[in-house]
Protein backbone atom coordinates (compact mmCIF):
# COMPACT_ATOMS: atom_id res chain seq x y z
CA UNK A 1 0.00 0.00 0.00
CA UNK A 2 1.52 3.29 -1.04
CA UNK A 3 -1.75 5.49 -0.63
CA UNK A 4 -4.77 6.20 1.28
CA UNK A 5 -6.79 6.07 -2.09
CA UNK A 6 -7.27 3.08 -3.93
CA UNK A 7 -9.93 3.09 -7.13
CA UNK A 8 -10.88 -0.74 -8.45
CA UNK A 9 -12.20 -1.11 -11.65
CA UNK A 10 -14.32 -4.39 -12.37
CA UNK A 11 -13.82 -5.54 -15.89
CA UNK A 12 -14.95 -8.65 -17.60
CA UNK A 13 -12.77 -9.78 -19.43
CA UNK A 14 -12.62 -9.26 -23.47
CA UNK A 15 -13.47 -12.36 -24.99
CA UNK A 16 -15.95 -12.93 -27.69
CA UNK A 17 -19.59 -13.62 -27.20
CA UNK A 18 -19.03 -12.65 -23.37
CA UNK A 19 -18.96 -9.11 -23.25
CA UNK A 20 -22.10 -6.39 -23.80
CA UNK A 21 -24.43 -9.25 -24.43
CA UNK A 22 -27.19 -7.04 -24.89
CA UNK A 23 -25.92 -4.99 -27.45
CA UNK A 24 -24.44 -8.24 -29.29
CA UNK A 25 -27.94 -8.84 -29.87
CA UNK A 26 -28.80 -6.09 -32.33
CA UNK A 27 -25.54 -5.33 -33.73
CA UNK A 28 -23.64 -8.06 -33.46
CA UNK A 29 -20.62 -10.30 -30.95
CA UNK A 30 -17.69 -8.88 -33.09
CA UNK A 31 -19.15 -5.11 -33.34
CA UNK A 32 -19.96 -5.48 -29.34
CA UNK A 33 -16.43 -6.69 -28.49
CA UNK A 34 -14.49 -4.02 -30.43
CA UNK A 35 -17.35 -0.96 -28.68
CA UNK A 36 -16.36 -2.84 -25.59
CA UNK A 37 -12.28 -3.01 -25.67
CA UNK A 38 -12.63 0.94 -26.96
CA UNK A 39 -14.41 1.50 -23.85
CA UNK A 40 -11.55 -0.01 -21.84
CA UNK A 41 -8.81 2.24 -23.53
CA UNK A 42 -11.01 5.11 -22.76
CA UNK A 43 -11.33 3.83 -19.16
CA UNK A 44 -7.54 3.40 -18.89
CA UNK A 45 -6.47 6.60 -20.22
CA UNK A 46 -9.27 8.28 -17.77
CA UNK A 47 -7.48 6.64 -14.74
CA UNK A 48 -3.85 6.53 -15.63
CA UNK A 49 -3.63 10.06 -15.21
CA UNK A 50 -5.04 9.78 -11.31
CA UNK A 51 -2.25 10.81 -8.87
CA UNK A 52 -1.77 9.26 -5.39
CA UNK A 53 -3.96 6.44 -5.70
CA UNK A 54 -3.50 2.63 -6.02
CA UNK A 55 -5.13 1.38 -8.79
CA UNK A 56 -6.65 -2.36 -8.65
CA UNK A 57 -8.04 -4.38 -11.62
CA UNK A 58 -10.83 -6.98 -10.67
CA UNK A 59 -11.25 -9.34 -13.93
CA UNK A 60 -14.35 -11.15 -14.50
CA UNK A 61 -12.79 -14.75 -15.09
CA UNK A 62 -9.09 -14.70 -15.19
CA UNK A 63 -6.00 -12.28 -14.96
CA UNK A 64 -5.28 -11.15 -18.30
CA UNK A 65 -1.41 -10.29 -19.80
CA UNK A 66 -0.39 -6.97 -21.26
CA UNK A 67 -3.91 -5.90 -21.91
CA UNK A 68 -2.97 -2.27 -20.87
CA UNK A 69 -0.40 -0.97 -22.90
CA UNK A 70 1.96 1.05 -21.61
CA UNK A 71 -0.59 1.44 -18.22
CA UNK A 72 0.20 -1.00 -15.63
CA UNK A 73 -2.38 -1.17 -12.26
CA UNK A 74 -0.86 -1.78 -8.98
CA UNK A 75 -2.69 -4.70 -8.43
CA UNK A 76 -4.48 -7.46 -10.68
CA UNK A 77 -7.11 -9.75 -9.47
CA UNK A 78 -10.04 -11.96 -10.27
CA UNK A 79 -13.27 -11.34 -8.87
CA UNK A 80 -14.77 -13.39 -6.19
CA UNK A 81 -18.81 -14.09 -5.58
CA UNK A 82 -21.52 -15.70 -7.03
CA UNK A 83 -23.24 -12.62 -8.03
CA UNK A 84 -22.31 -8.95 -8.56
CA UNK A 85 -22.85 -7.37 -5.15
CA UNK A 86 -20.98 -9.98 -3.42
CA UNK A 87 -18.20 -9.75 -6.11
CA UNK A 88 -18.17 -5.82 -5.40
CA UNK A 89 -18.45 -6.65 -1.61
CA UNK A 90 -15.70 -8.91 -1.71
CA UNK A 91 -13.60 -6.40 -3.72
CA UNK A 92 -14.15 -3.50 -0.89
CA UNK A 93 -13.33 -5.63 1.70
CA UNK A 94 -10.10 -7.01 0.61
CA UNK A 95 -8.91 -3.20 0.00
CA UNK A 96 -9.90 -2.20 3.17
CA UNK A 97 -8.36 -5.31 4.79
CA UNK A 98 -5.13 -3.94 2.85
CA UNK A 99 -5.21 -0.49 4.74
CA UNK A 100 -6.79 1.78 2.75
CA UNK A 101 -9.01 5.09 3.97
CA UNK A 102 -11.23 5.77 0.61
CA UNK A 103 -12.25 3.21 -2.00
CA UNK A 104 -14.16 3.81 -5.22
CA UNK A 105 -15.31 1.09 -7.45
CA UNK A 106 -15.71 1.81 -11.63
CA UNK A 107 -16.72 -0.34 -14.34
CA UNK A 108 -15.62 -0.34 -17.81
CA UNK A 109 -18.62 0.93 -19.35
CA UNK A 110 -19.01 4.71 -19.25
CA UNK A 111 -17.55 6.55 -22.33
CA UNK A 112 -18.85 9.97 -20.32
CA UNK A 113 -16.43 9.28 -17.48
CA UNK A 114 -13.69 11.77 -16.98
CA UNK A 115 -10.41 12.04 -14.90
CA UNK A 116 -12.05 14.76 -12.93
CA UNK A 117 -14.98 12.57 -12.33
CA UNK A 118 -12.78 10.29 -10.02
CA UNK A 119 -10.97 13.25 -8.22
CA UNK A 120 -14.45 14.56 -7.38
CA UNK A 121 -15.45 11.57 -5.92
CA UNK A 122 -12.25 11.22 -3.69
CA UNK A 123 -12.82 14.75 -2.56
CA UNK A 124 -16.27 13.78 -1.78
CA UNK A 125 -15.00 11.08 0.34
CA UNK A 126 -13.03 13.65 2.75
CA UNK A 127 -16.19 14.88 3.57
CA UNK A 128 -19.11 12.01 3.30
CA UNK A 129 -19.23 8.18 4.19
CA UNK A 130 -20.70 7.45 0.38
CA UNK A 131 -20.43 8.99 -2.65
CA UNK A 132 -22.28 7.81 -5.94
CA UNK A 133 -22.15 8.46 -9.82
CA UNK A 134 -25.89 7.13 -10.78
CA UNK A 135 -25.99 5.96 -14.12
CA UNK A 136 -28.82 7.23 -16.75
CA UNK A 137 -30.19 4.07 -16.56
CA UNK A 138 -30.62 3.45 -13.12
CA UNK A 139 -27.91 1.73 -11.88
CA UNK A 140 -24.49 3.04 -10.85
CA UNK A 141 -21.40 3.95 -12.70
CA UNK A 142 -19.11 4.51 -9.45
CA UNK A 143 -19.44 3.97 -5.99
CA UNK A 144 -17.12 4.94 -2.99
CA UNK A 145 -16.65 4.63 0.69
CA UNK A 146 -14.40 5.12 3.61
CA UNK A 147 -15.89 2.24 5.86
CA UNK A 148 -17.26 -0.98 4.69
CA UNK A 149 -20.90 -0.72 4.68
CA UNK A 150 -21.89 -4.47 3.53
CA UNK A 151 -25.37 -3.28 3.60
CA UNK A 152 -24.78 -1.74 0.38
CA UNK A 153 -24.83 -4.71 -1.66
CA UNK A 154 -27.09 -7.19 0.12
CA UNK A 155 -30.90 -7.35 -1.69
CA UNK A 156 -30.12 -5.30 -4.60
CA UNK A 157 -32.00 -6.34 -7.85
CA UNK A 158 -28.54 -5.81 -9.91
CA UNK A 159 -28.72 -5.31 -14.18
CA UNK A 160 -31.39 -3.97 -12.86
CA UNK A 161 -33.00 0.09 -13.32
CA UNK A 162 -33.71 0.03 -9.54
CA UNK A 163 -30.09 -0.38 -8.08
CA UNK A 164 -29.17 3.55 -8.09
CA UNK A 165 -32.58 3.91 -6.23
CA UNK A 166 -32.08 1.05 -3.83
CA UNK A 167 -28.67 1.71 -3.04
CA UNK A 168 -29.88 5.29 -1.57
CA UNK A 169 -32.53 3.70 -0.01
CA UNK A 170 -30.33 1.93 2.20
CA UNK A 171 -28.28 4.92 2.97
CA UNK A 172 -30.91 7.26 4.25
CA UNK A 173 -32.46 4.05 6.31
CA UNK A 174 -29.04 3.86 7.91
CA UNK A 175 -28.49 7.15 7.88
CA UNK A 176 -25.10 7.15 6.05
CA UNK A 177 -23.61 10.45 4.51
CA UNK A 178 -23.25 10.53 0.93
CA UNK A 179 -23.11 12.62 -1.80
CA UNK A 180 -24.54 12.56 -5.31
CA UNK A 181 -22.03 13.14 -8.53
CA UNK A 182 -23.01 14.02 -11.81
CA UNK A 183 -25.21 11.20 -13.55
CA UNK A 184 -23.44 9.56 -16.65
CA UNK A 185 -24.85 7.23 -19.31
CA UNK A 186 -23.12 3.68 -19.50
CA UNK A 187 -23.56 1.68 -22.68
CA UNK A 188 -25.32 -1.33 -22.33
CA UNK A 189 -27.28 -1.07 -25.58
CA UNK A 190 -27.98 -0.19 -29.06
CA UNK A 191 -29.67 2.99 -28.39
CA UNK A 192 -26.99 3.82 -25.51
CA UNK A 193 -24.14 3.84 -28.45
CA UNK A 194 -26.37 6.07 -30.65
CA UNK A 195 -27.19 8.62 -28.10
CA UNK A 196 -23.57 9.10 -27.21
CA UNK A 197 -22.04 8.36 -30.45
CA UNK A 198 -25.01 9.87 -33.26
CA UNK A 199 -24.71 8.48 -36.50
Amino acid sequence: MRNENALIVFQKNAVLGKVKSRLAATIGEKKALEIYQSLLLHTYRQIEKLENVDISIFYSDFIEENSFGQFKPDFEEVQLGVDLGERMSNAFLSLFQKGYKRIIIIGTDCPEIRTADIKDAFQALEKKEVCIGPALDGGYYLLGMCQFYGALFQNIPWSSSEVSKRTLEILNRDQISYELMKTLRDIDTEEDLIAIFPK
